[in-house]
């Protein structure tokens, strides 16, 4: 009697584990990537709609209706961040739709990604509510990102799971002026050809 009680709770925990391992592969064969082909080589992204799903709609519509398709890495600080997908290769600012919600704080109270090296998330002005199509890839692990009660910080919403040697090779780009900015934007222009949905 006792063997098989303790027969059925092994049982038991074998297809708990079972429904968790499912549900874990299910999550990751979910997860939307997007792949960006670049003058510099390719990288994919793996995104987090369970973390920021406002954010993440947002930037697979703008991967939809091909706004990334010829813009350029415009800003890169090699210890720091790479940032794009505002501008093409004149410097031309590309036009936006509204400004996507701020979904950096119920992220992170959720358990959600951090700005650590590799990680991609939203760019923005001085608003937090402000972000549209920007985005910029994390370098180094950047903490002081990460929001706060104090600080509204920025939307993370996916990281980079291929090619983050690409990411290593643009951020060592000699940088300077040009177009309207003072600094920090590459001598060699990284083009973004095309950024397309892979899963």
């Amino acid at each position: 009697m006792k063997f098989n009680r303790i027969y059925a709770i092994a049982r038991s925990a074998i297809a708990v584990a079972a429904i968790y391992s499912a549900a874990t592969s299910v999550y990751a064969e979910a997860a939307p990537q997007v792949k960006f082909a670049t003058s510099a080589g390719d990288f994919v992204l793996e995104l987090y709609p369970d973390a920021a799903p406002k954010t993440v709609e947002n930037f697979l519509q703008y991967v939809k209706d091909k706004h990334y398709d010829g813009t350029i890495f415009h800003r890169v600080i090699s210890n720091f961040m790479v940032q794009g997908g505002g501008f093409d290769s004149k410097f031309s600012e590309k036009k936006t739709r509204a400004p996507v919600p701020h979904e950096g704080r119920e992220a992170l109270a959720k358990g959600g990604p951090r700005n650590i090296e590799g990680s991609i998330a939203m760019a923005r002005t001085n608003d937090p509510q402000s972000a549209t199509a920007q985005f910029f890839i994390n370098v180094k692990n950047n903490a002081f990102l990460d929001p706060s009660p104090q600080s509204y910080g920025y939307t993370v919403f996916g990281k980079v799971v291929q090619g983050m040697e690409v990411i290593e090779k643009i951020k060592t780009t000699p940088t300077g002026a040009g177009g309207p900015f003072p600094s920090d934007v590459p001598k060699i222009t990284i083009l973004i050809n095309s950024a397309t949905l892979v899963k």
